[in-house]
């Protein structure tokens, strides 16, 4: 089996339809990820397979979620190289979407994606999560944030539930070691206003990755001392 026949394959196996416009812009922003990864570190995912299963399979199970509808506001916090935030966005053209991430290098070439894909209704914004969780530009303006960062739930509560409105979900990618997460970020999570709603278990196409998905709910708004100054969250997390 090819590559694309592997992607295509992969998207019915999840339950997800998509046309050959999508297979297109997805195999364009993989080539753009790949060229920019030349200059700035991106991924160390290359090999086209791994990449097709570990990133776009990957970050398309969030759409499993049913929480990413048309006209969603959604903002990707942490984005990196853009996961999961652009193959959402390629794959449901109705979302809006904000790419939120620390590093001016790393927003230069989403603004390249962006432009080449011809995406509408995407911004991105320079900013730590810290400074622009306070900022009422942001801050609980969202129905639906996503993250795929490798922070602890409790540090990544912090940074992601403020930018989440009342009503709203925070749906974070995990590893298998989420339990054991979900169980320490408990407390964090109340304080912040979230509520765990369920946890979703999905094995990725041609692999034997299982990856989970905390799916968590805002039942009430953030108290205003959260999220704390830049750099507080990771050194001194909600216990």
């Amino acid at each position: 089996m090819d590559n694309i026949s592997l992607l295509k394959d992969g998207f019915n196996q999840m339950g997800l339809s998509v046309n050959e416009e999508v297979i297109n812009e997805l195999i364009t922003f993989k080539d753009v990820l790949l060229e920019w990864n030349e200059k700035i570190n991106l991924t160390t995912i290359t090999d086209e397979r791994e990449f097709y299963i570990k990133h776009l399979l990957d970050s398309s199970t969030c759409m499993l979620t049913n929480k990413i509808v048309d006209n969603a506001n959604i903002i990707d916090v942490g984005t990196g190289a853009g996961f999961p935030g652009i193959p959402i966005k390629i794959i449901n053209k109705g979302v809006k979407l904000t790419l939120l991430d620390s590093l001016n290098k790393r927003i230069s070439y989403l603004n390249d994606v962006i432009e080449r894909l011809k995406m509408e209704n995407v911004k991105t914004v320079h900013a730590r999560a810290e400074e622009a969780g306070v900022n009422k530009l942001y801050r609980e303006k969202y129905d639906v944030v996503l993250s795929r960062a490798v922070a602890a739930l409790n540090i990544l509560s912090e940074y992601c539930i403020p930018f989440v409105k009342k009503g709203g979900f925070f749906i974070c990618q995990k590893g298998p070691s989420y339990a054991e997460e979900v169980k320490e970020a408990d407390n964090a999570i109340k304080m912040l206003g979230g509520s765990v709603i369920n946890v979703e278990e999905y094995s990725l196409p041609f692999s034997d990755i299982k990856h989970y998905i905390i799916i968590i709910e805002k039942v009430r708004e953030t108290p205003t001392k959260y999220p704390r100054k830049p750099g507080k969250p990771a050194a001194n997390p909600i216990v």
